[in-house]
C-alpha cells in the first residue's frame, strides 16, 4: 500500500491522507485547514474525480471542511462514516458554505467600490447540499467491503473513538492478490475520557499500520478538575459584579457539554443571588447539532446521560436556556442589561456571532470571556488567551479589559497518557506508527517517545508518499520540510479557490485524456483540436 500524507502533517487542521492499495485510491479525511500555517499542505496528486472512496472519522471541519469543494472539482465517489458524523455534515458544511458565500459577497461589494479583483467562495450550500447524497453511513463495529474485484479486497470498519459524537477511528484491510491481509488504522481524533455525554475512546483489535494524531503529545491535562466548581465559581464571580460571561465555543461537541453543566449547576442550586440567571445559545449551528445529539443518544450517549435520560431528563435542557436563531434575536442579547451567559461560535472567534459579543464585551471590566477549547496559532482566540491589550474587530480598535479565562483541563482530545493508553491497548503493537495531527515539535517530541518505547515510528510532512507491505514501511519522498509560517488572509484565500479549481480541472482534463486511450484517430484528433483552441483562447 501507498500512503501520501496531504494535510495535518506536523500540523494540526486540514486533516487529509491518501491511500492507494489493491488497486484502488481513496482518501481518509478532507479537511480544511485553520488557523497559522506552517508547512504547506499538498495538492491533491490526482484529479479529484479519480478517487473511488472517501472515509471520515468525523464532522469537524479540519477533518471534512473540503468536501464540498472535493466535490465541486469533480469527486463523484462513495462518503462513508457514521450515522451521526454524516448528520453533523449535514448541517456544518453548509453552515461552512454559507460562511464563507457571505464572505465573498463582503468582499465583492468592496471590491466593485475600488475596482479591487472579484472573489468566489471555496464552495457554495448547493455544493454542500448536494454532496450529501454521497455519504454512506457505516455502523460502529461492522466490517464493509468498499471493494472487492481483480485488483483485491478493500474493507472497512469504524470504532468509537470517543471524541466527538459519531467520531471513529477507521480500521482498513487491505487483501492484495496473492498476499495476507493488512490493516492500516487511521486514530481520527482521540477522545479524552469521562467527557460528559459521550462514551470513553474505544481500541481497535488490530493494526499492521497506524496513523496516529498527536495534538497533545507532549503534555498532560493534569488530575481531572472539577468542571462544575470551577465554571460555577467563573459563573458567580462575574454575574456578582454584574457581567456577562462570553464563552467562545465550538457549535458541534463542546456546547453541549457546557449544557450539560450547566444543567447541573442550575440543578443543584450552586449559584446564589441570581436565580434563573439567562443562558443564551448564540448559534443557528450549536442549535441543530443539540438536536441531533439528541437523536443519536442511543449509539453515543454514555451511562451517566442515559440514566438521566431513562430518568426522564433532557441533560441537554434547563430552565433560563434561550436559543438565538435570527439575526434580530443574536442582537437582541447585547441590549439587554442583564447579567447573562452568551454561549457563541466560532470557538476560536475566527468568524461567526461570536466576534460580535466580543465586541460589545470585551471592553467591560466586569465581564468575563471564558475559553473551553484548544485555540490554534494565528487565530484572535489564540491572541486573546496570549494577552493581546488590543483586537480589532470590525475595523474597530477594541481595548481588552474583560477578565480572560480558560477552564483547566476541558479537552475532546486525549492529552500525551490518554494517547499512550490507548495505542498500549493494542493486543499487538503496530509494525509502525506515522504521527500526524500535532504541531511540529509535539509531533516530532511524540514519535521519538514511541522510539524510545520501541516503536517503529516517524512524523511525516506533508507530501511525503511512504511505502508499506508485509511489515516493511519505506518512506520515498520526504514532502514539505520548509517552514512557511503564514496566515493567509480571507481575500489570499478566496482569490486563490478559483485558480485551485483550474488546477484541478486540468488534472481531471488530463486523466479524461488518459481514460482515451486507444481511441479512433478521428475522435482523438477532434479532442485535440478543442483542446488547442480552448488553450489558444487563454494563453493570453
Amino acid at each position: 500500500m501507498k500512503l501520501t500524507f496531504l494535510g495535518a502533517a506536523r500540523e494540526v487542521t486540514g486533516s487529509c491522507t491518501q491511500l492507494e492499495a489493491a488497486g484502488h485510491r481513496l482518501l481518509v479525511d478532507c479537511g480544511m485547514e485553520q488557523g497559522r500555517d506552517v508547512y504547506e499542505n499538498a495538492d491533491l496528486p490526482y484529479a479529484p474525480g479519480t478517487y473511488e472512496a472517501l472515509l471520515l472519522t468525523h464532522a469537524h471541519i479540519d477533518h471534512s471542511g473540503r468536501i464540498p469543494y472535493l466535490y465541486k472539482t469533480g469527486y463523484r465517489g462513495p462518503i462513508y462514516a457514521t450515522d451521526a458524523t454524516m448528520d453533523l455534515c449535514d448541517i456544518m458544511l453548509r453552515d461552512s458554505a454559507h460562511i464563507q458565500e457571505q464572505e465573498a459577497e463582503w468582499k465583492n461589494r468592496k471590491a466593485q467600490r475600488s475596482g479591487a479583483e472579484m472573489t468566489e467562495p471555496d464552495y457554495t450550500v448547493e455544493d454542500a447540499e448536494k454532496v450529501m447524497k454521497q455519504f454512506v453511513p457505516c455502523p460502529y463495529g461492522a466490517w464493509q467491503t468498499l471493494f472487492d474485484d481483480a485488483g483485491g479486497k478493500i474493507e472497512a470498519r469504524f470504532t468509537d473513538v470517543g471524541h466527538l459524537l459519531g467520531s471513529a477511528s477507521i480500521a482498513i484491510r487491505v487483501t492484495e492478490p496473492g498476499a495476507e491481509p493488512e490493516t492500516i488504522v487511521f486514530s481520527g481524533d482521540i477522545g479524552n475520557t469521562h467527557q460528559p455525554l459521550i462514551k470513553d475512546p474505544a481500541v481497535p483489535d488490530h493494526a499492521d499500520y497506524l496513523v496516529m494524531e498527536s495534538t497533545y503529545g507532549d503534555r498532560s491535562h493534569g488530575d481531572r478538575p472539577d468542571y462544575i466548581g470551577e465554571l460555577t465559581e467563573v459563573l458567580q464571580t462575574t454575574l456578582d459584579r454584574g457581567g456577562n460571561v462570553v464563552i467562545p465555543s465550538f457549535a458541534v461537541g463542546r456546547t453541549q457539554e457546557l449544557l450539560y453543566f450547566i444543567r447541573q449547576i442550575k440543578a443543584e442550586g450552586r449559584i446564589h443571588g441570581h436565580d434563573g440567571f439567562p443562558v443564551y445559545v448564540d448559534s443557528p449551528l450549536a442549535s441543530k447539532s443539540t438536536t441531533i445529539f439528541r437523536e443519536n443518544y442511543i449509539e453515543c450517549y454514555d451511562a451517566e446521560a442515559m440514566a438521566l435520560v431513562q430518568s426522564g431528563q433532557n441533560p441537554l435542557q434547563f430552565p433560563g436556556l434561550y436559543i438565538s436563531e435570527t439575526k434580530e434575536e443574536s442582537i437582541a442579547i447585547n441590549s439587554d442589561p442583564t447579567p447573562k451567559v452568551i454561549i457563541s461560535a466560532s470557538g476560536m472567534c475566527d468568524a461567526g456571532r461570536i466576534r460580535h459579543h466580543l465586541k460589545y464585551n470585551l471592553w467591560r471590566p466586569e465581564c468575563t470571556i471564558l475559553f473551553v477549547g484548544f485555540q490554534s496559532a494565528g487565530t484572535l482566540g489564540a491572541a486573546l488567551l496570549g494577552g493581546a491589550k488590543e483586537v480589532k474587530l470590525f475595523g474597530d480598535e477594541i481595548q481588552v479589559k474583560a477578565n480572560i479565562h480558560r477552564l483547566s483541563g476541558l479537552s475532546g482530545h486525549a492529552d500525551q497518557d490518554g494517547l499512550a493508553n490507548w495505542l498500549h491497548a493494542f493486543p499487538q503493537r503496530p509494525k509502525f506508527v506515522f504521527v500526524n495531527h500535532g504541531e511540529d515539535a509535539v509531533a516530532a517530541h511524540w514519535a521519538e517517545r514511541l522510539r524510545a518505547e520501541g516503536y517503529e515510528a516517524d512524523a511525516p510532512y506533508n507530501a511525503s508518499v511512504w511505502f508499506a507491505a508485509g511489515g516493511h514501511v519505506t518512506c520515498a519522498e520526504t514532502g514539505n520540510t520548509h517552514k512557511i509560517v503564514k496566515t493567509p488572509g480571507v481575500a489570499g484565500v478566496r482569490r486563490s479557490a478559483a485558480y485551485d479549481r483550474l488546477v484541478s480541472m486540468g488534472k481531471r482534463l488530463m486523466a479524461v485524456i488518459q481514460h482515451n486511450q486507444g481511441g479512433a484517430n478521428k475522435d482523438l484528433a477532434k479532442f485535440a483540436s478543442q483542446i488547442a483552441s480552448l488553450c489558444d483562447k487563454w494563453d493570453r
